[in-house]
């Protein structure tokens, strides 16, 4: 199945094409700016290495995926060949409270599930919906699916995902633990589960997702059974520019010292915190990594506090799990950063971690694999969210029979046409 995933942000729709067959990308691309006359779309057609880069008029998310849909499918600068069509498109969407537990075929209905959450993601969901409504507009006969960064921690138990507050407001406003990069931990864990040749339901894994947002999932028997983040994203590992946990009272004294309102508060938690606010000069870990190396104190304090919480983390996890057979890394530090890894396990001997320099040291650069094969397997993993979207996006429409005799056909046509 050839499928167009698409993330929709406030100024941005990033998207790729994958064949789920070879889970491959055809092509990665984004439109920039999207209000401005200046917008600006790029792509990167994976066959042939060609990029493309060009700025145009672009209003709306309509008029964004538009332009996406008139390069992809454009016989020269795009993937498709002549008579071949996408055979669906998988929308990444933030937030789907308790009601959507599992990616769900897009009708006006779902539509409105999605509306419904915009309380509970007001930065993300209006703006994946944005995205929605414009290609259900562009392509209506196409299936379409929204695939929720929340479904996969829906199996959490209660005491999991309860907050110690009181029952009504969880009873009235739904408040409690979500957790979100729930297509990252999902991709982490069918990985990983190749990469050891174990079964998926089989392993007691800690995924950890390092990137400008950062979490941590505990998984057994195949399900997430507790997550860093919570009712937001904000919550759990110190991240790029966000808190991560603090107590709820500095935020109240802060408030009332300082004179801060509400809303400046969620701008100092989210934008002015984490690597960003203890370092005072980036929240960058390449640049944190750089400026320690010249001897800045605040910058090796930022990545001391950073692979602390991380640490602190994982073994609390391992806890819940009752035992752990498997770390995985991913995300952009994740992947690359070898000696935040290496600082993020260190003193973990306990709980079977041993850490091969030599071989973490090797995995950077996208390279996935094993740097400690033992009690406890820690492992690099590729970020494959887009990959995850697309399978879900597959297996939901298959198992409702929404796959056509035609998706099949194309398939197989566009096996031979030299993409490799």
């Amino acid at each position: 199945m050839l499928v167009l995933v698409l993330n929709s942000g406030s100024s941005s729709v990033k998207y790729q094409v994958i064949d789920t067959e070879r889970e491959e990308s055809r092509v990665t691309g984004q439109v920039e700016r999207i209000g401005s006359g200046g917008a600006i779309l790029s792509q990167l057609r994976h066959a042939d290495g060609q990029r493309l880069k060009e700025t145009a008029s672009i209003l709306d998310h309509h008029d964004a995926i538009r332009a996406i849909l008139d390069l992809v499918e454009d016989p020269e600068r795009g993937v498709l060949g002549v008579g071949h069509r996408l055979d669906a498109v998988g929308h990444r969407v933030v937030h789907g409270g308790e009601r959507f537990k599992t990616a769900t075929v897009l009708d006006d209905s779902v539509e409105e599930g999605i509306r419904d959450c915009m309380d509970l993601a007001p930065l993300h969901n209006p703006h994946n919906l944005a995205g929605i409504l414009a290609a259900r507009r562009r392509m209506p006969e196409t299936p379409q699916v929204a695939v929720f960064d929340t479904a996969f921690h829906a199996t959490l138990p209660p005491p999991a995902f309860h907050y110690a507050l009181p029952y009504v407001l969880y009873h009235r406003h739904r408040i409690r633990r979500y957790g979100f990069h729930g297509t990252s931990h999902r991709h982490v864990l069918r990985r990983t589960a190749m990469i050891l040749d174990r079964a998926p339901e089989a392993l007691k894994l800690v995924s950890v997702h390092l990137g400008n947002g950062a979490s941590a999932c505990a998984i057994r028997d195949g399900q997430s059974i507790d997550t860093s983040m919570g009712f937001t994203p904000l919550e759990g590992l110190v991240m790029g520019t966000r808190s991560g946990d603090v107590d709820p009272a500095v935020i109240l004294h802060v408030m009332a010292r300082e004179e801060i309102p509400a809303g400046d508060a969620g701008a100092l938690l989210n934008k002015h915190s984490g690597l960003l606010g203890i370092s005072g000069i980036s929240g960058d870990m390449r640049d944190l990594l750089l400026e320690e190396e010249k001897g800045n104190e605040r910058a090796r304090l930022a990545l001391d506090v950073y692979c602390y919480r991380v640490r602190k983390y994982i073994g609390a996890y391992a806890a819940a799990l009752e035992g752990l057979d498997a770390i995985a890394f991913t995300g952009g530090v994740g992947e690359n950063a070898a000696s935040i890894r290496s600082r993020c396990l260190a003193g973990l001997s306990f709980l079977g971690v041993d850490t091969d320099q030599r071989a973490n040291s090797r995995l950077t650069g996208g390279e996935e694999g094993v740097f400690h094969q033992g009690a406890t397997a820690l492992v690099v993993v590729r970020s494959g969210e887009e990959i995850t979207i697309a399978r879900e996006t597959e297996r939901v429409l298959t198992e409702l029979g929404r796959t056509s005799a035609r998706s099949s056909e194309s398939l197989t046509c566009r096996r031979d046409d030299g993409y490799s």
